[in-house]
């Protein structure tokens, strides 16, 4: 019993399904059962981003693409802010905008791609723009969401006090709003990266992470993709834990006393 809770303690928490599929991949590429050209082990992987020519496009890549998440993301994260605070501060604002962006959410994100190349071509623009559109929707909703739950009670008060317009916004609003915000942006964080990684691949040219998986699907390097799978999903986790340590350093409710 022991044996078997030091063996849980020193596994990481989700390990278990990886490592069986890892294996099975190990034992199944090892002994033939899987063959062709499409059909590579796990060490080839492993070493293709380091000891292949090609391979080696991954770290470039990945600077690439995270750039555009940072570029992209800021403008988009910052639009849907100062957007989704109007339409959940100011009943005008909320009837002019909120149906509009409801309707254009509803709209498959990787549908717009093509209007997009229409738009602004198939260069650095389009994929700029994909990644502020795909972060712009979620802050926009909590945003509004986390505004327009500002308890009534709360702002009675406020109103009582004749509290100055900027101390509702600094004191009130804003506070309440920040769970919804925070919640907002980590999901807006795995939407630009998933949405840079989706426009790079679909587009195709330049650098970038979905450009070097696509290549490497042309050329049929198989260890090439599943190394830049792997990466796209490590920079994800990545991605996901740096912000969700950012909101919660800067939660007022997590700050000591």
């Amino acid at each position: 019993m022991a044996e078997r809770q030091s063996l849980k303690d020193r596994l990481p928490r989700g390990a278990l399904v990886p490592l069986v599929a890892a294996a099975l991949w190990w034992i199944s590429s090892s002994g033939g059962l899987l063959s062709g050209p499409m059909a590579v082990t796990p060490l080839q992987v492993i070493q293709a981003p380091f000891l292949d020519v090609s391979g080696r496009e991954l770290w470039v890549s990945l600077l690439a693409s995270a750039v555009r998440v940072l570029a992209g993301g800021v403008v988009g994260g910052l639009i849907g802010l100062v957007l989704g605070y109007l339409a959940g501060m100011y009943r005008l604002a909320g009837l002019g905008l909120a149906p509009t962006i409801h309707t254009a959410r509803q709209v498959a994100l990787f549908a717009w791609i093509p209007l997009l190349t229409a738009w602004f071509g198939n260069g650095e623009s389009t994929k700029l723009v994909f990644t502020a559109l795909s972060t712009f929707f979620p802050l926009f909703l909590a945003t509004e969401q986390g505004i327009r739950r500002t308890p009534v009670d709360l702002i009675e008060v406020a109103h009582t006090l004749s509290l100055r317009r900027w101390t509702r916004i600094h004191q009130l609003y804003l506070p309440a709003a920040l769970p919804s915000i925070y919640v907002g942006l980590q999901i807006a964080a795995l939407s630009a990266w998933i949405g840079t990684i989706g426009a790079e691949y679909a587009i195709g040219n330049g650098r970038g992470l979905g450009s070097y998986i696509a290549s490497a699907r042309d050329q049929f390097r198989m260890d090439i993709v599943i190394a830049g799978v792997f990466a796209l999903a490590g920079g994800g986790v990545l991605l996901s834990a740096v912000v969700e340590r950012i909101t919660t350093k800067l939660s007022p409710w997590n700050r000591k006393r």
